[in-house]
C-alpha cells in the first residue's frame, strides 16, 4: 500500500481529490465552526450539536456527497480524546464501513494537531484493515487490496515525518509477516521459508545463512532434528543478520519458532481445525517481518534472527512418547508429547544464539494452548527472569499497542519436568502450562538475558476473520528502536567486546 504524508487543515481536505474523506474528529475540535470558515467545520459542529457523532472513539457519520466537498463519501469519525488506542479504533471502524464501495484513494484527514503516536496507530489501523490475503487464489476468485494509496493529512506534518516513516516501515513488516503466517504449509514449507529468508539477506546491511539437515546434525542439534525427522521437508535452520551499529555492538538475538505445519506427531491433535496449525511458524513469520521492517528504518543496532523451521509430522521414522533425545546443549530430553515439539525445536536454537554473546535474546513462539486460556487474543504472555528486559518489552507493547502480559517463572513450576529416564521431560501437567514450558526453555538461557514472548493467542485469529495478525513484529520493533535510541545515547555501554561470531555454511 502506498502511503502518503501531506499538511491538510479541513479547510483544504474539503478540496482534497480522493475517493473516500475520512475526517478523525476528536474532543479538543470543541467549537470547529467559530475557529474556521471552511466547509467541514460546520458540519462537524452540527453534528455534534445534533447527537449524531457522539464523542466516543470508533463512532461515526458517514455522507453522500456534501456540498463544497470534492470527495464523494465523507466519513467523520470521533477519537475522543486522541489517544492511540482512540484513532486506532475509529480508523479501524472507519475504513471498513468505505470499503463496500472498493475505493483506490483514501484520505485520513486529523481535525486538530496529532502526535507521531496518533499518526503511528492511524497508519497501522489503515493497514490493517484494509489489509487482504490473495496469493493462492485463482485470479478469477481473487479481490485484490481495492484500497492502493491513503493520504494522511494534519495541520503540521513535518512535525510527525519521523513517526510516519517508521508507521509504514512496521506496515511493511506485519504484512510480510502476515503473508507468511497465511500461506498454507504447501506453499510455506521450511525451504521456502528458507528462501524468503535469502530475499531479506540480500538487502542492504543484512545477511542470511541456511543451514540444512547435514549442518544441524554436525552442530549436535539433536532435539531439533528430532522434531523433523518424521516429514519428508527437509528442515532449515535460518540465521539473519542485520547490522545497523559496529561490530563491537553485542546483538540482540531473536528466535522465532518455525513450524511450518504441525500435526501433533504421533500425539496427534483432533482433526477439527488442524488446518491452523500452518500457523505454528508465526514466530518465525515474526522475526522475518522485523527484519524486513530494518531494512526499511535502518536502525543504529545489530539484530540476529535465528529460526528453528521444520514440520512436524508422522512417518515410520517419527519421533515417539518416550523417546530420550540430545540436545545441542548437552542435555537429554524425554519426550512424553511429541505435540509439545516447539520447545523442542527452540532449546537448540537457544543454545546456538550463545555464540553471539548477545545483549539479549527473546524467542517468539506460538506455544501453548495454556497461553490462550489464560490471556485469549489480547495480550501476549512474556516470561523473563530479567527484569528491566521485562520491563522494555513491556514499555514497548504500550508504544506499539501490541501489548504483552508478564507471567511468572518460580522455580516451583518446574518441577513437573522431573523425569527417572533424562535430565527432564519436554512437559509437565496441565496446570500452568504455559509456564512450564517457560520454565523448560528457561534451562537453555543461563549464559544471556532471555524472554519468552507466547503468542499463541495473538498471532492469529480463527472465524470469519480466520487469518494472521502479523503480531508482535510491532512490540519487536518498538524494543529494538528503544534500545537503539538508548544505544546512541549511552555509546560506551553498548559497545563492550565480545567474541566472534562462528561462521556457519548454507546448505546446498
Amino acid at each position: 500500500m502506498d502511503f502518503q504524508l501531506k499538511t491538510l487543515t479541513t479547510a483544504q481536505a474539503a478540496n482534497e481529490k480522493t475517493d473516500a474523506l475520512i475526517v478523525l474528529v476528536g474532543s479538543t475540535v470543541s467549537d470547529p465552526a467559530s475557529a474556521s470558515k471552511d466547509v467541514l467545520a460546520p458540519l462537524i459542529a452540527a453534528a455534534r450539536q445534533a447527537g449524531d457523532l457522539p464523542d466516543k472513539p470508533g463512532k461515526l457519520l458517514a455522507l453522500y456527497r456534501p456540498g463544497g466537498i470534492a470527495a464523494p463519501r465523507v466519513v467523520l469519525a470521533a477519537i475522543g480524546d486522541g489517544t492511540p488506542a482512540s484513532v486506532r479504533s475509529a480508523v479501524g471502524a472507519a475504513i471498513q464501513s468505505v470499503k463496500a464501495a472498493s475505493p483506490k484513494r483514501v484520505a485520513l484527514v486529523f481535525a486538530q494537531a496529532a502526535d507521531g503516536a496518533a499518526v503511528r496507530a492511524a497508519v497501522l489501523a489503515a493497514a490493517d484493515a484494509s489489509y487482504v490475503y490473495t496469493t493462492t487464489k485463482s485470479k478469477a476468485k481473487a479481490e485484490p487490496r481495492c484500497i492502493t494509496q491513503v493520504t494522511l493529512g494534519l495541520p503540521g506534518s513535518a512535525a510527525v515525518a519521523e513517526a510516519f516513516r517508521m508507521a509504514t516501515a512496521t506496515v511493511t513488516g506485519i504484512e510480510f509477516a502476515k503473508e507468511w503466517g497465511n500461506r498454507p504449509a504447501n506453499f510455506a514449507t521450511p525451504t521456502l521459508l528458507a528462501t524468503a529468508a535469502q530475499s531479506i539477506g540480500a538487502m542492504p546491511r543484512m545477511k542470511c545463512e541456511v543451514l540444512g539437515p547435514k549442518e544441524v546434525a554436525k552442530l549436535g542439534m539433536g532435539s531439533f532434528a528430532a522434531v523433523a525427522q518424521g516429514s519428508s521437508e527437509p528442515l532449515r535452520f535460518i540465521v539473519l543478520h542485520y547490522q545497523g551499529a559496529p561490530k563491537a555492538q553485542a546483538p540482540v538475538v531473536l528466535v522465532g519458532k518455525g513450524i511450518t505445519f504441525d500435526t501433533g506427531g504421533v500425539s496427534i491433535k483432533p482433526a477439527a481445525d488442524m488446518d491452523e496449525m500452518k500457523f505454528d511458524m508465526c514466530g518465525a513469520a515474526s522475526v522475518l517481518g522485523v527484519f524486513r521492517a530494518l531494512a526499511e528504518i535502518k536502525p543504529s543496532i545489530n539484530v540476529v534472527g535465528l529460526i528453528p523451521a521444520a514440520e512436524n509430522m508422522n512417518d515410520g521414522r517419527a519421533l515417539k512418547p518416550g523417546d530420550v533425545v540430545t540436545s545441542m546443549s548437552g542435555q537429554t530430553i524425554e519426550v512424553l508429547n511429541t505435540d509439545a515439539e516447539g520447545r523442542l525445536v527452540l532449546c537448540d536454537a537457544l543454545t546456538y544464539a550463545e555464540r553471539f554473546s548477545p545483549a539479549a535474546v527473546i524467542d517468539i513462539a506460538t506455544l501453548t494452548g495454556a497461553c490462550v486460556v489464560a490471556l485469549g487474543g489480547v495480550r501476549s504472555g512474556m516470561f523473563s527472569a530479567d527484569d528491566a528486559l521485562a520491563r522494555a518489552l513491556e514499555q514497548a507493547g504500550e508504544t506499539a499497542q501490541d501489548r504483552c502480559w508478564r507471567l511468572p517463572l518460580d522455580d516451583e513450576y518446574a518441577d513437573g519436568l522431573k523425569s527417572n529416564f533424562a535430565d527432564v521431560a519436554n512437559i509437565g501437567g496441565r496446570a500452568g502450562g504455559a509456564i512450564t514450558a517457560a520454565k523448560f526453555l528457561q534451562r537453555f538461557t543461563a549464559k544471556f538475558p532471555w524472554a519468552h514472548l507466547d503468542i499463541a493467542g495473538t498471532a492469529w485469529k480463527s472465524g470469519a476473520a480466520k487469518g494472521s495478525t502479523g503480531r508482535p513484529v510491532g512490540l519487536l520493533l518498538s524494543y529494538l528502536l528503544a534500545r537503539a535510541e538508548e544505544a546512541a545515547q549511552t555509546p560506551a555501554a553498548s559497545t563492550a567486546p565480545r567474541k566472534a561470531a562462528r561462521k556457519t555454511r548454507t546448505a546446498t
